[in-house]
């Protein structure tokens, strides 16, 4: 045996060891450890990509065109967008509002409480640039100032619609770069609905 190592007293952490070491070769050797890790790469890219679970935070009027698009009449969760009230348990951060300056650090906070990769949606000119309070004294201008934004949906407010296409986009962008975690992708370019 290499190194010495003695196998005839197993307890529960050495026969882990040798059942790793042993089970590491075999992968490497047979080229099934970088196969397993490019399918398990793509399984877990096409499940987040399919299950999008924005935090359930309703910031001001554009609230009610969220909660439109997760009504019966619309239906997101037929595409697999399931609004969520942790953090915790959320992917996406769609910010629907005006962000105050006293409400930048909870943003920020809920923002970091997410586990990675996550990933961000500015709904309607309030939370895109300030909207009618645009230079405002206690508004900030746009949610990109404390947190990155992958996708811009304009309007005031915008349409269920243009939040479910926003969200379709976003999968899109998924697609694209994979599940690379925020800090990772700062030079990637936001999407913005309506321009094609």
């Amino acid at each position: 045996m290499e190194g010495g190592e003695n196998y005839t007293v197993f307890n529960s952490r050495t026969l882990v060891d040798m059942v790793g070491d042993v089970t590491d070769e075999a992968l490497k050797a047979t080229k099934m450890k970088q196969l397993i890790g490019t399918l398990g790469g793509r399984f877990f890219n096409w499940a987040q990509r399919k299950s999008l679970f924005p935090l359930h935070l309703g910031i001001k009027c554009c609230a009610l065109e969220m909660a439109a698009a997760g009504g019966p009449r619309f239906d997101a969760e037929r595409f697999g967008v399931i609004f969520r009230s942790s953090p915790r348990q959320c992917d996406v951060m769609l910010v629907n509002g005006p962000i105050s300056k006293k409400f930048a650090d909870p943003i920020v906070r809920l923002w970091e409480q997410m586990p990675e990769p996550k990933w961000c949606i500015a709904m309607g000119e309030c939370a895109i640039s300030g909207g009618p309070y645009f230079q405002s004294y206690n508004i900030l201008e746009g949610v990109d100032t404390v947190i990155p934004v992958d996708v811009y949906i304009p309007g005031c407010p915008p349409r269920p619609e243009a939040l479910i296409d926003g969200f379709g986009k976003l999968r899109e962008k998924i697609i694209r770069i994979g599940a690379v975690p925020s800090q990772e992708r700062p030079n990637d370019a936001p999407i913005i609905i309506g321009e094609d």
